[in-house]
């Protein structure tokens, strides 16, 4: 059986206060490396597998890229992203498929409303339908067919983990993290996700977050234009108000939710932060994040405070605040 962290594993994380009562309490593990890449924080069990999610797409868009797909600025971003499916958004998706000789009708992702709740009220109000563009992962899934596209593979079965995509993005994902990986499943849009130790996903994401653009080595020279890509159009990443996109607006840090509690943020300096939320959620994970950054010093606290009052971290009792969520005060 493969080892993945438990409750007699995890640490708690966050609470959720209520009027001053503690009504909720989200535990997990978290790792923090330094700068030059040592371990700078462990909590929990940090070396169990994980399913990274979503978390695990910057490193896939650096595969992609390395496949030959000829993307740059907000195309590489959304390739990277969990959007929430604004007009913006699917315009960009429609483009890198355009650019293609593709359609929407070649992405395999399920069909979808969009995230954003403005975009997606007006959708349910002019009765329009469902479809796949407007899925959070369509962007990434655009890029894998761009991929395909430029290395000559076949489109029709880009997702199976047998296809020559997903094996080539398997290997980067192992050259970038330093670690095979423990198992391959099926993540929510039908692509194949990878479980890896947090350790290991901090890696590679530390990676992405500190290459160099003009590395003599074409990896990293890639790894830096996703990277670039996001800072330059944070909204890519997200969207309006989401937690990945504010981050980015207002520090400029690279951060990547991933389903089911698990976050990734690396600072200016190269401090990077990976997580898990135990019971899955994710309304807590990018403040754990933050707080972890100040706390090892890469991230000033008026900074740290600045973010927090732009999530939506509130507790409301009778339409008033009445609590928050907050990082736990055994993080340190």
């Amino acid at each position: 059986m493969l080892q993945t962290f438990s409750s007699t594993d995890a640490v708690e994380l966050a609470t959720l206060e209520r009027g001053g009562f503690i009504e909720s309490r989200h535990s997990g593990s978290a790792v923090v490396l330094g700068p030059d890449g040592s371990v700078r924080a462990s909590h929990g069990s940090p070396d169990a597998a994980v399913l990274p999610r979503s978390s695990l797409k910057p490193l896939q868009a650096v595969g992609i890229l390395t496949a030959g797909a000829p993307l740059q600025g907000e195309q590489l971003g959304l390739s990277t992203a969990s959007h929430s499916g604004t007009d913006r958004h699917i315009e960009v998706v429609r483009d890198i498929l355009g650019a293609a000789g593709l359609t929407e009708d070649a992405l395999a992702c399920p069909a979808t409303l969009a995230g954003d709740p403005a975009t997606r009220e007006r959708m349910v109000r002019d009765l329009e339908a469902k479809a796949a563009v407007r899925h959070n992962c369509s962007g990434k899934h655009a890029g894998m067919l761009a991929a395909c596209v430029a290395s000559g593979w076949a489109t029709d079965g880009y997702l199976d983990v047998d296809h020559p995509l997903q094996v080539h993005l398997r290997d980067v994902v192992e050259r970038l993290t330093g670690e095979k990986v423990r198992a391959s499943v099926t993540d929510g849009c039908g692509a194949p996700v990878h479980a890896m130790s947090l350790t290991a996903l901090a890696r590679g994401v530390q990676r992405v977050g500190t290459a160099a653009e003009r590395s003599p080595f074409a990896l990293h020279r890639h790894a830096a234009a996703v990277r670039e890509a996001v800072r330059s159009h944070p909204w890519t990443i997200a969207g309006p108000g989401w937690p990945d996109t504010v981050v980015g607006e207002r520090l400029g840090l690279f951060s990547k939710l991933g389903a089911e509690g698990v976050q990734v943020m690396v600072a200016s300096d190269g401090t990077t932060v990976a997580l898990k939320v135990l019971d899955g959620s994710q309304r807590a994970a990018t403040a754990v994040a933050l707080r972890l950054l100040r706390i090892a010093g890469a991230l000033p606290e008026e900074a740290e405070s600045d973010a927090l009052a732009h999530l939506d971290l509130a507790v409301y009792g009778g339409g008033a605040v009445v609590g928050a969520i907050r990082p736990s005060p055994a993080l340190g």
